[in-house]
């Protein structure tokens, strides 16, 4: 377990910057306050829903579970204005405040959930490093309220980041050399891409108590044509607090119907809210919360949190 964290923790590691923006649960990027955008956007008539961002991580590798990072948003500039980037926000986070945390060893993919203020509210956070370069990534928190009888998906934070070095704590704002590019208002993903029968190559778990992880290599069976290699973390329950991953070969199947909130997103991303058994209400039924990236080549990475 100890040398799974350590090669995770050198994999997650470091200064990931990029794009970040806010969806609706209809898919909608939602605007950035006035107040922050230059007023060139708005005599160019241009609307303006990403922020750059910069993500430095740190995760000690002596220490399994001893992880934080920082969410920096920068205000909007007109160019490249690297020397006028000038912070809006800064947020810090440490695996020892989520009431979950699981992490994927060689990939630095991780999920975690986070308490959301004094109500019942969770962040699911789900990283998902590219399995073909592990220097490409996604982040997309997803806002969930839990209520006795229902749950309900409020909105969706996508971040599109790449990794520029180690770990500097941000101490250089972004500007011109950053590879990535706004992303909000591209185009979405088509809900056929989403939906269809899948089914586990391989899988890889580990269990909290009562938390179960898991991560499965998966493909349409029915598809020769549109093979869909996928990796799927679960997490069963909100409780418990830490866990790797380790390879469990049982084959399984999961049918993805469209049923529940399905969220389309740019950057072939997809949210997904369901509930699974009880009453179709919420009402002692699993919250299924799910994110998936559709890579190209008919291959998809999965990421889902069941509690």
């Amino acid at each position: 377990c100890a040398d799974k964290w350590e090669e995770f923790a050198a994999r997650v590691s470091g200064e990931w910057d990029g794009f970040g923006a806010d969806f609706t649960v209809a898919g909608d990027p939602v605007e950035l306050p006035a107040n922050v955008v230059p007023d060139a956007y708005r005599e160019w008539g241009v609307q303006v829903f990403d922020w750059q961002t910069q993500c430095p991580t740190l995760a000690d590798p002596a220490a399994p579970g001893a992880l934080h990072y920082r969410l920096v948003r920068l205000l909007p500039t007109v160019g490249c204005e690297a020397d006028a980037a000038t912070v809006h926000t800064s947020h810090q986070r440490h695996v020892s405040s989520a009431t979950a945390f699981a992490y994927g060893g060689a990939g630095g993919s991780y999920v975690a959930t986070w308490p959301k203020g004094p109500s019942a509210v969770l962040e699911v956070e789900h990283c998902i490093c590219h399995p073909d370069n592990a220097e490409v990534r996604v982040r997309l928190v997803q806002t969930v309220a839990l209520a006795k009888d229902a749950a309900r998906l409020r909105g969706v934070k996508v971040f599109s980041e790449q990794w520029y070095g180690p770990y500097r704590n941000g101490d250089q704002l972004g500007g011109c050399a950053l590879r990535e590019s706004a992303f909000a208002a591209g185009e979405r993903l088509p809900a056929s891409e989403v939906v269809g029968q899948w089914e586990s190559a391989a899988r890889f778990s580990g269990a909290l108590d009562p938390v179960t992880v898991s991560i499965l290599l998966q493909h349409v069976p029915h598809s020769p044509s549109k093979k869909i290699a996928v990796r799927d973390t679960d997490m069963s329950g909100v409780q418990g607090k830490f866990a790797g991953l380790e390879p469990d070969h049982e084959p399984r199947r999961t049918a993805r119907d469209g049923a529940g909130v399905v969220t389309l997103l740019p950057k072939q991303l997809w949210s997904s809210l369901k509930v699974s058994g009880g009453d179709g209400d919420g009402d002692d039924g699993d919250v299924v919360c799910e994110v998936g990236w559709l890579l190209g080549h008919g291959s998809a990475v999965t990421s889902t949190c069941v509690y």
